[in-house]
Formats: C-alpha cells, structure tokens, sequence
C-alpha cells in the first residue's frame, strides 16, 4: 500500500490555540452567507494541506517514480 502514515511527531503538530485561531479566521474570512458545507469544506481542505506539509516536513513523501510503479503507470 502506498499511503504513508498519517501520524504526526511532536514538532509539527499544532497547538490547540494555533488550530482555534486560524479556523476563526477561516471563518471570518468567508461570506456571510457561507453554509455549513461550505465551512466543513474549507475545514477540511485546511487540515488535508496541513497534515500534506507535516508530511512532506517529515519526509513522509513518496517520488513519481514510486508512485507510477504503485499504480502500474507506464512511462
């Protein structure tokens, strides 16, 4: 399986006030109007990004030429 581990060690995670803060100001920076779906999904796409740099920081990334091998793509 190709996925790498989604733990994170102790020097990139953040602190719970850090993760308030910036998902108040996600929200304060969306429209008035934003839904809940809206809110879930700017949420969500914050935390893939983040946790995709704690494990890029990490060294929990994999090169295109793994990934073609994985997927069985031909060059």
């Amino acid at each position: 399986m190709l996925k790498a581990p989604v733990d994170t060690d102790e020097n990139t995670r953040m602190s719970t006030t850090d993760v308030k803060q910036q998902a108040h100001a996600l929200i304060d920076n969306l429209d008035d109007t934003a839904t809940w779906e809206e809110v879930a999904y700017h949420m969500e796409a914050r935390a893939s990004i983040e946790q995709g740099l704690a494990d890029s920081k990490a060294g929990r990334v994999y090169t295109q030429e793994e990934v073609r091998k994985h997927f069985s793509l031909d060059d």
